[in-house]
């Protein structure tokens, strides 16, 4: 349809008919383009049916789409991405997304069934779903493509047999800030500003958490030669009898929400002699409580009141912050910092400032040992190490030098090695209830061991990994430190 006017033409049919033609073609062209063999919206969605495999079991894939046929690229991303399956042609179909998808799940029908072989190295499976078609008649037959991913763990097929290290991913930090189909855990960017208090794992996500921390770290570790074994979240609940392959279990980025069983097991790891490092910040933070066999997450955070639990007074499991005096467990018990000690830095609009670097405080440690570090030397601040959300505790100065107090759950055997100013959000107050709004604390990096000789050390922030991405020397050097220390057989 031709909708251009001379001037004249404008003059004679006069302006406000005009605007009424122009709208009654916007109207029209729905229908005029239907009319012509325009194509629907073209679009793929997909996801896993577990969130953690082992070799010899099924993957099962669950996939929405416009288009009637369809591709899937399964690729393990390490220190490179590797293609290990990929086929094409694989039939299509839409179906609906239910209203509470976000919380259970969108029950789409199993697409794809693939077996997966011994050959398969554990770690982190990239799945990539496209789809394409030729627009229809009325874009005049132009190819249109879309394209969504997903992803699984693949745990090892004889744990421990290839390495000592256990890297536990942060797959419940994934669900957690997954807002398809409606709603996440955060208010933020729920349907209509609703905050969800259960999600489920059976959606499409994206892979944001992984990209932005735990790939690079696990990218810079296979790169220098490092072999992990891999694990989700919920393995550490599910299947805890992997721990008791392993000397070392590593968590990395945004590890912020734990069920009382995987925080019981890796707990009893840590009493028989078993060390941990967390390169990790915002550790522990949320209890949640795992449902549907490991396909669910369930934490009402702020609105503990409405946890079922609240009212039968037994606060154990209540799904709340680890640290809220009903609950009486502050993470700090295992990770010798938390986040009430903590904040933020470079992030949430506190401290924008900063530098994003660790002040040296015990430059003798073990932990510095090859950087050439002195006391009061800064590392870190290149690639802003310490930023987003940090985990410390509360100390005093004994000597100029920082000393946990204790009171808020740190081992008195804690050593504050480094610190970083952080600070809460004013909003953080209402999560904390008896707390100022304007409250200071800090990023801490130490570390403890306990009668059983186990050393658990922690970076207090999330971004350590930036560190090895930007390939800062004195940030490589103190991760070699941690691996090859603690991830020794014994």
């Amino acid at each position: 349809m031709n909708l251009s006017f001379s001037n004249g033409a404008a003059r004679r049919l006069g302006y406000p008919a005009l605007t009424s033609l122009f709208l009654a073609a916007i109207f029209l062209m729905p229908w005029l383009r239907a009319a012509e063999g325009a194509a629907p919206n073209l679009f793929i969605d997909g996801y896993a049916g577990e969130v953690s495999y082992k070799p010899g079991d099924d993957l099962t894939v669950h996939v929405s789409t416009t288009a009637p046929k369809w591709s899937l690229e399964i690729a393990r991303v390490g220190a490179q991405r590797e293609i290990v399956w990929s086929t094409n042609g694989l039939p299509g179909r839409e179906f609906p997304v239910p209203e509470s998808a976000s919380a259970n799940g969108c029950g789409w029908p199993e697409a794809v069934r693939i077996p997966l072989p011994d050959s398969w190295r554990t770690g982190f499976y990239q799945l990539v779903f496209r789809a394409s078609d030729s627009g229809g008649q009325y874009i005049q037959r132009n190819r249109r493509t879309a394209e969504s991913e997903g992803f699984f763990i693949l745990r090892p097929a004889s744990p421990g047999s290839g390495s000592s290290i256990l890297l536990e991913l942060s797959s419940n930090s994934y669900n957690a800030y997954n807002n398809w189909g409606g709603s996440s855990l955060y208010a933020f960017h729920g349907r209509a500003g609703l905050q969800g208090h259960r999600v489920s794992f059976q959606r499409p996500s994206s892979l944001g958490h992984f990209n932005n921390w735990e790939a690079p770290f696990v990218a810079w570790a296979e790169a220098h030669g490092y072999t992990f074994d891999f694990c989700a979240n919920s393995d550490l609940e599910l299947h805890p009898e992997l721990l008791d392959a392993y000397r070392l279990v590593l968590s990395v980025g945004h590890d912020e929400y734990w069920s009382t069983p995987m925080r019981d097991h890796l707990e009893r790891f840590i009493a028989q002699g078993g060390n941990v490092a967390f390169f990790s910040g915002n550790t522990c933070c949320w209890q949640v409580r795992t449902e549907d066999g490991g396909h669910a997450l369930t934490s009402w955070k702020q609105n503990y009141a409405q946890d079922p639990l609240f009212p039968t007074g037994n606060h154990t499991l209540l799904s709340t912050l680890w640290s809220h005096h009903l609950v009486q467990r502050p993470e700090n018990q295992l990770t010798g910092v938390g986040f009430l000690f903590g904040g933020y830095h470079l992030s949430h609009g506190q401290l924008m400032d900063g530098r994003g670097a660790y002040t040296v405080h015990r430059p003798d440690h073990w932990l510095f040992a090859g950087t050439g570090l002195k006391r009061g030397d800064e590392f870190g601040a290149t690639n802003t190490i310490v930023g987003y959300e940090c985990d410390g505790c509360e100390f005093t100065l004994q000597d100029g030098l920082p000393v946990p107090t204790g009171r808020d759950g740190t081992p008195k055997s804690f050593t504050i090695l480094g610190t970083c100013p952080a600070r809460w959000h004013p909003d953080d107050a209402f999560w904390y209830e008896r707390f100022d709004h304007d409250r200071m604390g800090a990023a801490v990096l130490g570390l403890y061991t306990n009668r059983a000789g186990a050393t658990v050390f922690t970076c207090g922030s999330t971004d350590w990994a930036h560190g090895l991405k930007g390939r800062d020397p004195i940030v490589e050097e103190i991760t070699h430190n941690v691996l090859d220390r603690l991830g020794k057989r014994r």
